[in-house]
């Protein structure tokens, strides 16, 4: 099969042949129909993630129909479409047993722990616990979203921060995560507040429903978060625990002075979420944590049972993930896509790696 695979680490990566995957005892093997390009992919080439051995193919935000079933699997068949949450869970630890499989112990992920879905099949461990089936009818690159950016978002603002209809979101950073939250806080009925250095990226997110933008290039932080805590009190008349800032702040970009803006944006016990991965851990300004009584959630994708409601709201059409799509490109065009998105170029939307091209 073709796959684009590197050798080293940072080395330019390159799309050639190389053996098809076989399915484990409990997985499949899904012939790829669509997979994002996720800026962890980036990391992981970097050498970010130590769990990667090379030769290594990445890719874990993917849509396929399965080609191949192991002998232990009894919920799925060949020919059914399905996606996966990014992180696969066992199904038999103590993490699995409370229903946080995304924290799973022996978790598997492709793309990390094994070769993933930058190639034309891709193998899924423990499909029983971690597939969800998608229509038919569904964008492959919407269904591909919601393994890994879209799930994540999802699980952080609703089921972590328990964002609700009326509260104020702050979304910082503005890739294809942020993007994504802000999505996710506009179909909940949240009054979304964006934040990013590109007026591309600010423009994407008015038209995907936030009602204020924040340019911070080149601006003091404390500017910045005026100018934020400003927009979140609009129309609150001082109403909520959030008068004085934003209810629930997200940082999807993984720096330590935005993380700094996202939680200095919050108004007395508000709710954070950290969705941006670091190289290093950042430090954070616990004073205003510990003075004003804040809430600091992670969000590490989310387990295949909980999908319900994010699929209700995407099979009602409350959220239409393909409009984060900026772009689609094949397999051979994946290396200089990679290789753009790590130099830091400005995208304003999702890559989406189609292979049939």
């Amino acid at each position: 099969m073709r796959a684009i695979r590197f050798d080293r680490f940072g080395e330019r990566p390159v799309l050639q042949e190389v053996p098809d995957p076989r399915p484990s005892t409990r997985g499949v093997v899904l012939r790829v129909e669509a997979s994002g390009l996720c800026r962890s992919d980036v990391h992981g080439w970097l050498g970010h993630d130590d769990g990667i051995a090379l030769p290594h193919v990445p890719g874990h935000e993917v849509v396929g129909v399965i080609d191949e079933v192991g002998p232990e699997v009894e919920r799925f068949r060949v020919g059914q479409r399905v996606t996966t949450p990014f992180v696969c869970a066992c199904g038999r630890c103590a993490e699995c047993a409370s229903g946080n499989g995304q924290v799973c112990r022996n978790q598997t992920q492709p793309g990390f722990t094994h070769w993933g879905s930058f190639a034309e099949r891709v193998a899924l461990h423990d499909a029983d616990v971690n597939l969800i089936e998608v229509p038919t009818g569904l964008d492959a690159g919407a269904a591909a979203l919601l393994g890994c950016r879209f799930a994540t978002a999802y699980r952080g603002l609703i089921h972590q921060a328990e964002l609700a209809r009326d509260e104020s979101l702050v979304v910082v950073g503005c890739g294809g995560v942020g993007l994504s939250a802000v999505m996710i806080g506009v179909a909940v009925g949240a009054r979304v507040i964006a934040v990013d250095v590109d007026p591309v990226a600010l423009e994407r997110a008015l038209s995907l429903g936030a009602s204020g933008v924040v340019n911070s290039a080149g601006r003091p932080d404390d500017e910045v978060v005026d100018e934020i805590r400003r927009l979140a009190r609009g129309g609150r008349a001082g109403a909520g625990h959030g008068a004085d800032g934003a209810d629930v702040s997200v940082e999807a970009l993984g720096r330590e002075s935005t993380v700094r803006t996202a939680i200095r944006s919050l108004g007395a016990r508000g709710r954070h979420v950290q969705i941006g991965l670091f190289a290093d851990d950042p430090r954070v300004p616990l004073g205003e944590v510990i003075a004003r009584e804040l809430q600091l959630f992670g969000s590490h994708g989310m387990p295949a049972p909980a999908y319900a409601g994010l699929l209700e709201l995407v099979l009602t059409g409350a959220l239409k993930p393909e409009l984060l799509i900026s772009r689609r490109i094949g397999l051979a065009e994946v290396p200089d896509a990679l290789v753009a998105m790590a130099s830091g170029a400005p995208a304003a939307g999702v890559t989406m790696i189609d292979v049939s091209r």
